[in-house]
């Protein structure tokens, strides 16, 4: 019943954002600079570099190592895996797995707001950059149409996030609950799942506040996180799985602590190897950890393999550990 009332209003979601996003991103040109092409002007005149890769930072390397980062990780999150396992039929994982990526061609118009905004709204930086959909609309519309984009923007945030609530608090409920209490019955864990719901609302809604960074910044940390799982998943539709659990555990749970050692200490690839070519002082953190993770995956499950297959390797080193 949860999916179910999140697909029933991302019918009405979508249609009112798109609408809302074209709309925005055709006027918004028009109306302050004439046009999309005199728009492009205007922003190379007044920023010459901001249409231009950076050479250091935000590079070229760092923008294809997020994009890899992003779409590795996309469909590891695990409402996406509940959402899949509620579809009619094969069929209709095809379908929508063929018609989600014309959604990437809104983001022209989304990319026309933005630069509008950044030429109309000053001091545009940090995490203020979230909020140049409704400063541009306030400065542009009168209250009532102001509030069409914020009830799109409502929505829009309402359908991933009641996924995600339900997904986090299922796993909170279900993953590590029970795994604590295994007598817990399907009611109780029922239960524990919707008293779950608010108070991860209210601790998402916390960091919202008070987290210090933009939604960007979150978005990529995050598939940075879930990016971790990649691995494993790949290696289990083998027909012959390299990785057992002990490996795929290890390795994820590097590749975990990578990225949370990054974020909380702020490092980078620079950090690390400062002597290396800017094109790798620049890529993701996510692909680092990535990297940390498949080699541990594959070390680990390699051991325990080797292991496994001579018993007599685990004796000796029991016998020792008794003399």
């Amino acid at each position: 019943s949860g999916i179910h009332g999140s697909a029933s209003t991302a019918i009405l979601k979508d249609i009112l954002l798109l609408v809302v996003i074209l709309f925005l991103g055709i006027y918004l040109p028009y109306h302050y600079h004439g046009g999309i092409k005199p728009m492009f002007e205007t922003l190379d005149a007044a920023k010459p570099e901001f249409l231009l890769m950076p050479k250091e930072g935000y590079s070229i390397s760092w923008y294809i190592s997020t994009c890899i980062t992003i779409g590795l990780g996309q469909y590891m999150w695990p409402q996406c895996f509940g959402a899949s396992l509620s579809s009619k039929d094969e069929r209709t994982l095809r379908k929508n797995a063929a018609i989600l990526p014309l959604y990437q061609i809104v983001l022209v118009f989304i990319l026309f707001i933005g630069f509008t905004a950044l030429l109309q709204i000053p001091n545009l930086q940090g995490a203020n950059t979230d909020l140049a959909l409704f400063k541009i609309a306030k400065a542009t519309f009168d209250p009532w149409v102001v509030g069409v984009i914020g009830a799109a923007g409502i929505l829009t945030a309402l359908v991933p996030c009641s996924m995600l609530l339900l997904t986090s608090s299922t796993i909170l409920s279900k993953n590590i609950y029970k795994a604590i209490k295994p007598d817990t019955t399907d009611k109780q864990i029922g239960r524990l799942t919707r008293i779950f719901v608010p108070i991860v609302a209210l601790v998402a809604l916390f960091f919202t506040f008070y987290g210090g960074e933009s939604i960007i910044a979150l978005l990529i940390m995050a598939y940075s996180f879930v990016l971790q799982l990649f691995p494993p998943l790949l290696c289990s539709l083998w027909k012959r799985n390299p990785v057992n659990k002990a490996g795929a555990s290890a390795g994820i749970i590097a590749g975990v602590i990578t990225v949370a050692y990054v974020t909380i200490t702020s490092a980078t690839m620079g950090t690390f190897f400062p002597q290396a070519p800017q094109s790798i002082k620049d890529l993701d953190i996510g692909i680092a950890a990535l990297i940390i993770n498949i080699v541990i995956m594959f070390t680990v499950s390699t051991i325990t393999h080797i292991v496994q297959k001579n018993p007599q390797i685990d004796k000796e080193s029991n016998f020792k550990k008794t003399v």
